[in-house]
C-alpha cells in the first residue's frame, strides 16, 4: 500500500507497511504477535536482527492496531538513537510516561525504544527497574540489531523475536508491487542484481531501486552495479583472470586502471573474489593458504592501511598460488 499524499517521500517510507497483514516476512512471528494483541496479552517485546527486516514496521503496525489515531500520541512513546536516551531520560520522560495512568481509557501504554543497543549500560540498568515497576499499565518494546549489546537482565524480562534477513521469494513480490506503482522499467537481470546486492535488507533494496531509477531511468544489472559502485561479475572475472594469467606488473597496472575507471573499492573486490575462489577448482591445500592470505588482507584493510600495498599483496598471493599449482602439475 502506498501512503496517501506521499508524492515526494522516499519509497522506503512511502511503501512502509501500515498494518500487520501488509508485512511480507516472518509469518510465524506476526501470527504470534497478532494472537497476543487479539487476546490482549501483549508481553514486553525484544525484536532483534539485521537492518531492513521489518522490526520497526512490525511494532508500529501493532501500535496502529492497538490505538486509534487520536489517542496514539498519548498512549505511545517512541524514542530512537537520535533522541537522547541516557540515564536521565530513563529516569525522566520515560519514567513519567510509564507511571501516569490513563483516565477514561482501559488498556496499557506502549513505549518503543528503537536501536536499544545504542543505550548505555547505566540507562539499560535503570530501565530494568522501570519495566518491572510499571508492567501493570505500560508495555515496553526494545528493538536492536545486536542482541549481545542488550544486558541479560533486560533480555530475560522480554519475549524475544529474531528477524532474519528476507529471502528473495519474499522480496521480489514486494519489489514488483513498488515497481508497478511507480511505473519503473526493470529488466530481469536488474531485479536479480537488486536482490543480490541488498542481501535480505528490504530497505536497502528499495533505496537502490529508487536511486538507480532516478539516475538512469531504467534498472538493468549494469546500472544497479554502477549506481552502488559495486564491481560487476564480468569485472571480477577479468581481475581474477589477470591475477592468475598475467605477470605481476601487467596485472597490477590493469587492476589499478579498472579500479580508477569504475571507482571500485578493494574491500568489495576482495569480497566478490572470495566467492569466486570457492567456485574455482583449486587443490585443497593451496586453496586453504590462499583464503588465509585473503583474510589477512581484509583484516589489514579494515585497520585502514594503504589500498595500493594491499592490492599488491593480493596479486602476490594469487601469483604464488599459480606457481604452486604449476609446480604440483
Amino acid at each position: 500500500m502506498a501512503r496517501a499524499g506521499g508524492g515526494n517521500l522516499p519509497w522506503v517510507e512511502k511503501y512502509r507497511p501500515q498494518t500487520l497483514s501488509e508485512l511480507v516476512s516472518h509469518g510465524d512471528i506476526l501470527s504470534t504477535v497478532q494472537r497476543f494483541i487479539s487476546e490482549d496479552r501483549l508481553p514486553h517485546l525484544l525484536l532483534y536482527g539485521p537492518p531492513g527486516t521489518g522490526k520497526t514496521s512490525t511494532i508500529l503496525a501493532c501500535a496502529k492496531q492497538l490505538y486509534r489515531e487520536r489517542e496514539f500520541g498519548s498512549m505511545v512513546l517512541e524514542l530512537n538513537a537520535s533522541d537522547d536516551r541516557g540515564i536521565d531520560i530513563v529516569r525522566g520522560p520515560i519514567l513519567s510516561f510509564a507511571s501516569t495512568r490513563t483516565i477514561f481509557k482501559k488498556g496499557f501504554k506502549l513505549v518503543i525504544l528503537d536501536e536499544a543497543d545504542a543505550m548505555t549500560q547505566d540507562a539499560q540498568n535503570a530501565l530494568r527497574r522501570v519495566i518491572e515497576k510499571f508492567t501493570e499499565n505500560t508495555r515496553f518494546c526494545l528493538i536492536c540489531n545486536y542482541l549481545s549489546k542488550i544486558i541479560p537482565a533486560l533480555q530475560s524480562r522480554c519475549t524475544r523475536f529474531r528477524f532474519g534477513p528476507l529471502t528473495p521469494e519474499l522480496m521480489v513480490p514486494r519489489l514488483r508491487h513498488v515497481i508497478q506503482e511507480e511505473g519503473v522499467d526493470v529488466t530481469e537481470d536488474g531485479m536479480k542484481a537488486l536482490v543480490t546486492l541488498s542481501s535480505g535488507d528490504m530497505r536497502r533494496a528499495l533505496n537502490i531501486l529508487q536511486s538507480t531509477t532516478m539516475a538512469f531511468g531504467k534498472v538493468t544489472e549494469e546500472n544497479v552495479y554502477t549506481c552502488t559502485g559495486h564491481p560487476l561479475k564480468s569485472d571480477i572475472a577479468n581481475i581474477l583472470d589477470w591475477m592468475l594469467n598475467q605477470d605481476f606488473t601487467t596485472a597490477y597496472r590493469k587492476i589499478t586502471e579498472l579500479k580508477t575507471l569504475k571507482g571500485l573499492a578493494l574491500q568489495d573486490i576482495l569480497t566478490e573474489i572470495h566467492l569466486f575462489v570457492h567456485r574455482v577448482d583449486f587443490p585443497p591445500s593451496i586453496r586453504i593458504q590462499l583464503l588465509i592470505k585473503m583474510a589477512d588482507i581484509e583484516y589489514r584493510l579494515a585497520a585502514g592501511t594503504s589500498e595500493k600495498i594491499q592490492l599488491s599483496s593480493l596479486i602476490a598471493a594469487f601469483q604464488v598460488t599459480r606457481d604452486l599449482i604449476v609446480a604440483e602439475a
